[in-house]
C-alpha cells in the first residue's frame, strides 16, 4: 500500500491558504501557521485552527477552493498505475473528510485517515470537536482496513508528521520537503510538479533491507 500526504506534497501550496483566501482569512491562516513554525502551538491547535476557516460556509464552497488549488500534474494517472501494479493507495493527511473525499472521487484514492474528532457539515460547516492530528493512528486504522502489513507500506510526505510515520512503514519518500531533517529520515526524497515521476520512482524502489 502507498499512503499519500496531501499539503505540500499533491499540493504546490497550502490547500488551506487557498481556502483562507477564498473566504478573507488569510490573516488568520498566516498567524496560525506561523505559531506552528516557532513552536508555540502544537499539531491539533494548528489543526484545528485551520479547520475552523471553513466554519459557516457549505462543503461546495469549501470544495471549490479546493479543486481550485494548484496540485502536481498527473495525480489520477499515477494512483491507476499504481493500482495497475496491485498496490491500494490512500490518503493519511490530517485534513478532514469532506476535503479527502474530494481527492477521493478526483484521483481514485481507496481510503483516507490522519485525523481524529468531528465537524458538522450540514447545512453548513460548524465548529469541530475533539479535532486533532493523528497520523500513527491513521495509518493504524489503514493497515487495519486493507490487512496489509506496515512492512508493506510506503508513506510519501513533506514534513515533520510525515517524518515520523517513516520509521513504522517498510519506506519513507520525501516529495518537495523543505526540511533537511524530513529529507534525511526518508528513504529516497524526490522533488518533482509530476506525481507521475513519484509513481515511477516508487515501482522501482527495492525494500529496505536492499538499500
Amino acid at each position: 500500500m502507498v499512503t499519500v500526504d496531501i499539503d505540500g506534497t499533491l499540493t504546490r501550496v497550502h490547500g488551506w491558504r487557498v481556502i483562507a483566501e477564498r473566504f478573507g482569512r488569510v490573516e488568520f491562516y498566516e498567524r496560525t501557521m506561523a505559531r506552528v513554525r516557532a513552536h508555540e502551538a502544537g499539531e491539533d491547535e494548528t489543526i484545528a485552527g485551520l479547520v475552523s476557516i471553513a466554519e459557516g460556509h457549505t462543503v461546495p464552497e469549501v470544495l471549490a477552493a479546493v479543486e481550485a488549488t494548484p496540485r502536481l500534474s498527473g495525480i489520477p494517472e499515477g494512483v491507476r498505475r499504481l493500482h495497475g501494479g496491485g498496490m491500494r493507495v490512500a490518503l493519511l493527511t490530517h485534513n478532514p473528510p469532506y476535503v479527502t473525499d474530494w481527492y477521493r472521487a478526483f484521483a481514485g484514492f481507496d481510503d483516507a485517515a490522519g485525523i481524529r474528532g468531528s465537524q458538522a457539515t450540514d447545512p453548513r460547516i460548524g465548529p469541530s470537536a475533539g479535532i486533532g492530528a493523528d497520523k500513527p493512528g491513521g495509518l493504524a486504522a489503514l493497515v487495519a482496513r486493507s490487512g496489509i502489513d506496515p512492512r508493506f507500506v510506503v508513506h510519501v510526505g513533506d514534513s515533520g508528521p510525515d517524518a515520523a510515520i517513516f520509521p513504522l512503514v517498510g519506506a519513507g519518500v520525501a516529495l518537495n520537503a523543505r526540511s533537511p531533517a524530513v529529507r534525511a529520515a526518508a528513504d529516497l526524497a524526490i522533488d518533482t510538479t509530476d506525481f507521475g515521476e513519484v509513481v515511477t520512482a516508487l515501482l522501482c524502489l527495492p525494500s529496505r533491507p536492499e538499500r
